[in-house]
């Protein structure tokens, strides 16, 4: 085989390569480069502190650079630049040691102030346990008579599987919808209790600005407050077996009249449910 033929075929490949990945991006789900704002008070003081600390990153980066280009054109050797004689400067040190210093404070405090939110769990509205099984997720609401698990949903269940005759295209969601969502009222503080029964999970919606681990025999708290009603899905983000990447995260925010209706409906079904077990 000629070098010309081998070549033609390596362009082949390399063209049909960017073609299936331009496509592959067109097909998938919604995406962005940048974070999401969320729909709770903390994911949106996370996106603004991020969108401070990314815009300060730049203005360091134009004036390093900058400083840097104007050197290498300013005192280049052709000009006849020469090479300063002396060790150090005390007044710049002092300069680029003031000046971060000042820049991680003015990054750090609202930082610092927003961690200290995020952890503050105290007086919530409605408390839920979550428990992270492999591979499926259980709720169960405190101070409530009401747990269910959650599981992938079963359309994206069986076209998952090989020679399903399933179009994954066709399917709503695929991958992230669930049987049962955690249904929270708008408005509310809502505490989560996270642990696991087995191995590590991780309990991710990026909506909420929540990313926490649920570990054997421990427990981890978290909050949020919800300010739009809607539906919100993530993920199990941590590796936790061979069916990690079907364990969906699917949160439903009513308002209150909705989710007082809901509780009711759930709380006659398992009324009914001990009944017929009697």
């Amino acid at each position: 085989m000629g070098a010309t033929t081998v070549n033609n075929l390596m362009l082949r490949k390399l063209f049909l390569s960017l073609l299936g990945l331009g496509w592959a991006s067109a097909a998938s789900a919604d995406w962005a480069i940048n974070m999401p704002r969320g729909i709770t008070e903390l994911s949106q003081e996370t996106f603004d502190l991020h969108m401070m600390v990314f815009w300060w990153c730049v203005a360091i980066g134009v004036v390093v650079f900058g400083v840097m280009i104007y050197s290498l054109l300013k005192h280049r050797k052709s000009k006849g630049a020469e090479a300063a004689q002396f060790s150090h400067s005390t007044t710049a040190e002092v300069v680029w040691t003031i000046i971060p210093v000042i820049i991680l404070l003015i990054m750090a405090v609202p930082a610092a102030e927003t961690m200290i939110k995020l952890e503050d769990s105290r007086d919530p509205d409605l408390t839920v346990v979550v428990t992270g099984y492999q591979w499926k997720w259980h709720y169960k609401y405190q101070d409530q008579d009401i747990d269910y698990y959650s599981t992938l949903a079963m359309p994206s269940l069986k076209a998952r599987f090989k020679d399903s005759g399933a179009d994954v295209f066709d399917v709503d969601n695929y991958l992230l919808d669930v049987d049962r969502p955690l249904v929270v009222p708008k408005g509310k503080k809502v505490r989560l209790l996270l642990t696991a029964n087995d191995v590590i999970h991780s309990w991710w919606v990026p909506d909420l600005a929540i990313k926490k681990d649920a570990i054997p025999g421990m427990v981890n708290e978290t909050w949020f407050r919800a300010l739009e009603t809607g539906t919100f899905r993530g993920q199990c983000a941590e590796l936790c077996g061979k069916d990690h990447g079907y364990m969906p995260i699917v949160v439903e925010v009513v308002e209150e009249d909705a989710f007082q209706a809901w509780l009711d409906t759930q709380s006659e079904g398992s009324a009914q449910l001990a009944q017929a077990e009697n």
